[in-house]
């Protein structure tokens, strides 16, 4: 399981973007979302480069 912190992400309307953008890039991947802790994990066959490039482009790049 990959995780991320990505401090835009503030509220569940951001919370869904960003589940979307990962499911845009695996559809069979599986989020969990933690947001007081603006934590994000992935697990996902895809690479940790490819989740990151899916929320960046999204506008929620993780630090």
């Amino acid at each position: 399981m990959q995780e991320f912190v990505i401090q835009s992400m503030s509220c569940g309307g951001c919370a869904s973007r960003i589940a979307q953008a990962v499911k845009n890039l695996d559809a069979t991947a599986k989020i969990e979302v933690d947001l007081p802790t603006k934590t994000l994990r992935v697990d996902s066959a895809e690479d940790r480069e490819s989740v990151t490039a899916a929320l960046t482009e999204a506008g929620y790049p993780p630090k």
